[in-house]
């Protein structure tokens, strides 16, 4: 049963991480073949750096991320806490059941609805153009938000409800206790939460593609490319967020790990 196991746990990791290997090996491919691998180059990155539309892309795909973790963020974390000071049970539950709607939503019903009350609002405004960054910021902020919720509030159950009375007993206010006590021990499901927001932003596309407008992510540019053929210099751009993403997680983990030694040791 052993070797059963570890069979079919090789062939899910192979599933999983076969394609990405692929497309890294493929990237420092000399020819524009993807079936060959002819020999080692990095002239694909160099045209990766001299495609404009491909940076542009890029470019308008990590600033959406980034304004998407901050603010995704922010209102995560304010909402996990109120969620976990509510005194009510059934209340909470309810609060919770309707923060998980968007995750559990399939996208392209989201991606239509927030598509449909943009165009609504916009021409009650009286808007030429109502979808663009703007609409992609709020629509990726809204299908973010529940995972950082989620990744913070079992950080605050963890954390022991006394310490922040203990802070004010000692003189602090409530808004000093909650920064100086309850942030820090909190801190590492906040960064969890916000590398979940920034790589589900970056690989977004079914909602990206029905609130975008005019503004072009990478995940839309290489949609739009498939169409005929997607370029090589293509996968340097997905190798280089790929790579990036793996660092940051990396990053995140020996932190953690890092953390839960000292509290360990102390």
């Amino acid at each position: 049963m052993k070797h059963i196991g570890r069979i079919y746990m090789g062939i899910i990791f192979a599933l999983m991480y076969l394609p990405l290997l692929v497309m890294v090996v493929f990237s420092f491919n000399e020819s524009n073949s993807t079936a060959k691998f002819t020999g080692f180059s990095l002239y694909w990155y160099e045209e990766m750096l001299n495609d404009t539309a491909a940076m542009e892309a890029l470019k308008n795909t990590l600033v959406l991320a980034a304004c998407t973790t901050v603010i995704a963020t922010l209102l995560g974390t304010v909402a996990a806490v109120g969620i976990y000071n509510m005194r009510h049970k059934w209340l909470r539950t309810g609060v919770l059941s309707v923060t998980n709607i968007p995750m559990m939503n399939p996208e392209i019903v989201m991606g239509v609805s927030l598509m449909l009350l943009f165009a609504f609002v916009g021409r009650m405004m009286g808007a030429v153009e109502s979808l663009g960054f703007g609409t992609m910021l709020i629509s990726h902020v809204t299908f973010c938000l529940p995972y950082v919720v989620l990744n913070v509030l079992p950080k605050l159950n963890q954390t022991d409800p006394h310490l922040a009375e203990a802070a004010q007993d000692l003189g602090s206010t409530p808004v000093q206790a909650f920064f100086k006590v309850v942030l820090p021990s909190i801190s590492s499901g906040i960064v969890s939460g916000a590398l979940m927001a920034f790589t589900l932003s970056i690989d977004d596309f079914v909602i990206s593609h029905y609130t975008s407008g005019g503004y072009t992510t990478l995940p839309l540019l290489i949609y739009n490319m498939t169409k005929k053929r997607v370029t090589p210099e293509m996968y340097a751009v997905c190798t280089c967020i790929f790579m990036s993403v793996l660092i940051l997680l990396l990053v995140m983990n020996i932190s953690q790990i890092r953390q839960s030694a000292n509290k360990n040791k102390k």
